[in-house]
């Protein structure tokens, strides 16, 4: 960060952690609801929304803090990434207009220059030669299963994204798939972060992780999957039955 702006940053920490935390405790509250309850319904569009301005908000302040904190630097990828994932998942349930299009453009330029570097940096530890990228924490162990974890994210996201500008827009079932996958994964890069790097360092002793903070990460994708079957074999509450599922995912941001 410029030098001009170092001293700023750092007298504006404790604001921004407290609205980082702040906004990070709603996101997780209202993701949570939002991925549990009828899919289309009031609940779920009010906590949708406020899952999605909180995820934004605390993305946004998780960036500040990356810059102005020199071992959070990874966090810049990783707010990055959480602000992506919901800006296309909430795209998702709009029908393509101009503008619609023109973002979902910009989206697919972001997916491709957040996932080469990964890709790149997966395969050199695939096939076992030394990483052009340095880093002060060793390709090893969590860290190993992280790259692989996010590089699949990102290929995967790239390739939809990818689809919907060049190929047929996202309908019906694939349309809600799409948003439910970005915001799951997206709550789950947040609750990761929380448990992990927030509240492992409230822990007494040096810097540790208990196996237990793993677990939350767990709880949007298993969530995930259950919903994901449900649409895949049609058996939805309504109103997301396959004939009106569009109408559905629609209503749902709205």
């Amino acid at each position: 960060m410029n030098s001009f702006l170092m001293p700023l940053a750092h007298a504006l920490l404790p604001v921004a952690f407290a609205l980082h935390i702040t906004a990070g405790a709603l996101a997780a509250i209202c993701g949570i609801i939002a991925i549990s309850v009828r899919k289309g319904g009031r609940i779920h569009r009010v906590a949708g929304r406020i899952f999605a301005c909180s995820m934004l908000i605390m993305a946004a302040f998780a960036f500040w803090l990356a810059l102005a904190m020199p071992d959070q630097r990874v966090n810049v990828f990783i707010s990055i990434l959480a602000s992506y994932l919901v800006a296309t998942g909430w795209l998702a349930v709009y029908r393509g207009s101009a503008a619609t299009k023109m973002a979902e453009k910009v989206a697919l330029a972001l997916a491709v220059a957040l996932c080469a570097p990964f890709l790149l940096l997966s395969f050199e530890l695939l096939i076992g030669v030394a990483p052009i990228f340095r880093s002060s924490v060793p390709f090893k162990g969590p860290v190993l299963i992280a790259i692989y974890a996010f590089t699949a994210i990102l290929v995967s996201a790239t390739l939809g994204d990818a689809r919907v500008v060049f190929g047929q827009p996202a309908l019906g079932v694939r349309r809600v798939s799409r948003h439910l996958w970005r915001m799951s994964v997206g709550l789950t890069l947040a609750l990761g972060s929380g448990f992990t790097n927030g509240l492992a360092r409230l822990l007494l002793g040096p810097y540790h992780v208990p196996t237990a903070f793993f677990l939350p990460q767990l709880v949007p994708l298993v969530l995930l999957a259950y919903w994901m079957i449900r649409i895949r074999i049609g058996r939805v509450s309504p109103p997301l039955h396959r004939a009106s599922i569009d109408t559905a995912a629609i209503q749902a941001v709205k």
